[in-house]
């Protein structure tokens, strides 16, 4: 039953944005760029796949599914509202795009976000043009976040050329 829900959740997403939603779908050289700029990356991955691939260094690591697919929306656009205004840029990477893109179009079309920027092709895409990693330290995600729960900040400073250590 949780999973038709989640699906019919999902298909929502989709078709209630598609639409009126104009997403800035952004390459791996200009989510560097805007990296570079200070503009906030978040991460929605599973922590099994931050875990799996490495993050993005800095990534703010805010999981929209949990590992059986069940996901609260209030609860994850609270922790959104933490890390970026509705005004204001920010990007979204998952593993291939594919929830970043669903997402994108609900956060433009349906929340009023305005400058949500899709990592295409996510950290594959990232990780396929030996753009730098770092691992996922559960610990030391928690203990820079000061909180529990899906929101997660992870700055760790060593990284390698597309793996992790």
């Amino acid at each position: 039953m949780q999973f038709i829900k989640t699906i019919s959740i999902m298909t929502l997403f989709l078709f209630s944005a598609i639409a009126q939603a104009e997403i800035i779908h952004i390459d791996t050289a200009k989510t560097q760029s805007l990296i570079d700029e200070g503009i906030p990356i978040i991460d929605i991955r599973t922590k099994s796949e931050w875990k799996q691939t490495g993050i993005v260094e800095g990534s703010h690591l805010l999981t929209l599914f949990d590992e059986r697919g069940r996901f609260d929306i209030e609860k994850w656009m609270s922790d959104l509202d933490k890390i970026a205004g509705k005004d204001k840029p920010f990007m979204l990477i998952c593993a291939v795009g594919g929830r970043t893109a669903m997402l994108s179009q609900y956060l433009d079309s349906k929340a009023g976000y305005t400058q949500v920027h899709n990592v295409h092709r996510g950290i594959v895409q990232w990780i396929g043009e030996n753009k730098p990693v770092v691992a996922y330290d559960e610990h030391a995600a928690a203990d820079m976040s000061g909180q529990s729960g899906n929101s997660e900040n992870m700055s760790v400073s060593t990284t390698t050329e597309g793996s992790t250590k």
